[in-house]
């Protein structure tokens, strides 16, 4: 990998991690890693190009039939890829199928780009997680296989012993919080070999006093009222909380952005 490159653009493509939840802004948008990489980017090169295709809630198959086109004619120097990670978590998924489509992403998006980049997605330490991680080491498995073959690099999030821990995951449980998305940023900048401004991004957080049994049977309580139940609805139904939403940022176009402080909560994708 090149030592501190020259990127002029920049594609990101996946669901609600890519979109940036719970990263969540004043204004009601969210910003999230791939905003916060896209900045410091463009603060490098004038006149920086970023699209973000992402659209919470989406599907491997979704993803490759609504953007994965559509970034590969964009034809930028580097993009992201990430999905996958929401079929693990879906009671009847064909892992198979996800690695299937999975293959055809890359194998699309590979050519096209200066640099691919996949991730493996961080996992939030607790007993949901043992639920599905067979499936997700699976899925983790399939993505080295792609990078090695097709010349990706990957992210290796889910190996970073700072995002295991709860207190960077937001109420929902799902999402990252913003300094979450503030090391995953800084994970992808130094694995595209910028000098890094954060050397610690894996580095845990120091330890504190966990909660005592009540507060955490309060934010049981509130967590399964406010998204898990809502959640489940929708699996039920067969419906997405990205049902209509289009893309973030649909043009590969200058990007000019503040980073504005982000503001709490969000919603299961």
């Amino acid at each position: 990998m090149q030592t501190n490159p020259t990127h002029t653009s920049l594609v990101a493509v996946g669901d609600s991690f890519t979109e940036g939840m719970s990263d969540l802004l004043p204004d009601g948008s969210y910003r999230g890693w791939a905003d916060l990489l896209a900045a410091r980017m463009a603060a490098r090169t004038p006149g920086f190009r970023y699209a973000n295709l992402a659209v919470r809630g989406k599907l491997i198959g979704q993803i490759v039939d609504e953007q994965i086109e559509v970034a590969a004619a964009m034809r930028a120097d580097v993009v992201t890829l990430v999905g996958g990670l929401n079929d693990t978590l879906r009671p009847k998924c064909d892992m198979g199928r996800v690695r299937g489509l999975l293959t055809e992403a890359v194998e699309r998006l590979a050519p096209s780009c200066g640099q691919l980049v996949l991730m493996r997605s961080p996992g939030r330490q607790g007993p949901v997680l043992e639920c599905f991680r067979p499936r997700m080491e699976a899925l983790y498995a399939c993505i080295d296989e792609l990078a090695e073959k097709h010349g990706a690099v990957v992210v290796d999030l889910y190996g970073a012993p700072s995002l295991g821990d709860p207190r960077l995951w937001d109420v929902d449980r799902l999402h990252l919080t913003a300094e979450g998305h503030r090391r995953v940023a800084e994970a992808v900048w130094q694995t595209l070999g910028y000098e890094p401004e954060d050397p610690e991004w894996r580095t845990p957080m120091p330890a504190t006093a966990p909660p005592g049994w009540i507060t955490r049977r309060v934010a049981d309580a509130r967590f399964a009222r406010r998204h898990l139940l809502p959640w489940i609805g929708r699996r039920l139904t067969g419906r997405s909380s990205g049902d209509g939403r289009p893309p973030k940022r649909p043009e590969l176009a200058a990007y000019v952005g503040g980073l504005a402080q982000p503001a709490a909560d969000a919603e299961l994708s």
